[in-house]
């Protein structure tokens, strides 16, 4: 996984918190917790799903070294995941998680065209694939300097 469950949880605050796990109220700290953790943990799994949807056209994938700007989106993307169970409201304060999950699919296109590298080392040969080509060509055998007084 590419970022902890407290950290998305830490995303959300608690009254929309009590929405995402369902409809009745849960007074309990400890059974909220564990429903909602349940819940993070899915949304995380499908988070990196997605994420690995993009990337894997150009990196090996799952990441062995996550860079921090795919830690943010992997939140983002979490985070709008459980919003989404209730329903997005754009006139309202989901709007943010909306922006942010859009934002994190336009990085993560643009990270599959090529247009956006991630910066992390791959095999230097399949680096050289993606950016561009390499040409070889025997030496050249005519020239003007050869060719002269014919």
């Amino acid at each position: 996984m590419y970022c902890e469950t407290n950290e998305v949880l830490d995303m959300i605050k608690p009254d929309m918190l009590n929405s995402i796990i369902g409809d009745e109220y849960i007074e309990d700290e400890t059974e909220k917790k564990e429903k909602a953790t349940l819940i993070a943990e899915q949304a995380i799994t499908d988070a990196c799903a997605e994420i690995d949807g993009y990337l894997a056209k150009r990196y090996n994938v799952p990441l062995a070294k996550v860079p921090a700007v795919i830690k943010k989106f992997t939140k983002d993307i979490a985070a709008y995941n459980m919003i989404s169970r209730m329903g997005i409201d754009e006139s309202d304060r989901e709007k943010t998680f909306l922006t942010r999950y859009n934002a994190a699919i336009s990085y993560l296109i643009n990270v599959a065209k090529g247009v956006i590298e991630l910066g992390i080392s791959e095999n230097s040969t399949e680096k050289a694939a993606n950016v561009g080509f390499a040409l070889k060509a025997s030496k050249r055998l005519f020239s003007r300097n050869t060719m002269s007084g014919w």
